[in-house]
């Protein structure tokens, strides 16, 4: 019951946001890999970023905001103990978690609405949808975020710290 709320929620935030679209579009992804690359070593947490940008076709800058905005709703969701074992496995984070874009109104009051009907972590993720949308993200690319940045944190920090991670963006 807590994954079919989840999903309703977050499919009515998708399609809220694209209701409202954020004023530019997904850009396409990079034809060539050394343009992306480049600019996902400037990046905060450059192997974070340049792993998002493959997995998901994303720009760098959409893959700081993906990044930033999924490791804040896990910050929320995780006792500061476990949180410090992601943040210890990721480069940068406080760069990621700035680069996050800021929440607007309408889905903080969804977060919070979800939150109190005991959905716990679903009301941060319907939130996280609606903020990734502001970066133009495609409903089927932010669908694949959460387990890419899973993967990647998994790979950089061990099973025990991605567990933690999905757990909290579940």
């Amino acid at each position: 019951m807590r994954s079919f709320l989840f999903v309703l929620t977050l499919s009515a935030a998708v399609a809220s946001a694209q209701t409202n679209p954020a004023p530019t579009g997904q850009a396409p992804a990079a034809t060539t890999a050394a343009p992306a690359d480049a600019a996902a070593d400037k990046a905060a947490s450059p192997d974070v970023v340049g792993q998002l940008v493959k997995d998901l076709g994303i720009t760098p800058k959409q893959a700081e905001g993906t990044a930033g905005t999924l490791f804040g709703v896990a910050k929320g969701a995780m006792k500061a103990e476990d949180f410090g074992k992601v943040a210890a496995a990721v480069p940068e984070m406080d760069a990621l978690l700035k680069a996050a874009p800021a929440p607007d109104a309408k889905s903080s009051a969804i977060s919070m609405v979800t939150g109190a009907a005991g959905a716990g972590g679903a009301g941060g993720m319907v939130a996280a949808a609606s903020t990734l949308s502001k970066l133009g993200l495609k409903p089927e690319t932010i669908a694949k975020a959460a387990p890419a940045l899973v993967k990647i944190v998994q790979g950089k920090g061990g099973a025990e710290v991605g567990n933690l991670l999905a757990a909290a963006l579940k």
